[in-house]
């Protein structure tokens, strides 16, 4: 009798700690993720922002930055910009939004044009590779 109680006792014990194991693993490890952006279709800037609400609502504590360059551009600049709300709030809940200053200068565009959410950085490439060699996923957004 006292075997079979044993037993059950350390049956107890292990299912108890695998189901605090499972809790564990549960909690999502943050992430850090780096977006390009060199697409002006206003449709993939929908879709970003949707990732992003998406993204956040399974996992809150993700890092992620998107980098605009080239005519992806245009979705920091005012008045060209369908999703500037969008930006606002997801700039508020952490999401990094920069423009690429050698984009900004082969596209004529002057910098106070760029939306008050973004940030710059000197060169697009740059940053994306800086990011990835500090731990970051790489994603393309759009085509």
């Amino acid at each position: 009798m006292k075997k079979i109680s044993l037993l059950f006792l350390l049956m107890l014990v292990s299912s108890s700690s695998l189901m605090l194991g499972q809790n564990k693993t549960e909690l999502k490890p943050e992430h850090k993720i780096i977006f390009q952006l060199t697409t002006g279709d206003t449709t993939v800037h929908k879709q970003l922002m949707k990732q992003f609400g998406n993204m956040l609502s399974v996992s809150p504590t993700t890092k992620i930055e998107v980098v605009c360059h080239g005519a992806g551009l245009d979705m920091l600049v005012a008045g060209k910009t369908i999703v500037e709300d969008k930006i606002k709030i997801y700039a508020e809940k952490g999401v990094v939004f920069n423009a690429c200053e050698f984009s900004i200068k082969e596209r004529k565009v002057d910098r106070t044009q760029i939306i008050k959410s973004a940030g710059f950085v000197p060169a697009g490439i740059i940053e994306i590779v800086a990011k990835q060699e500090q731990g970051w996923s790489y994603i393309k957004a759009g085509n």
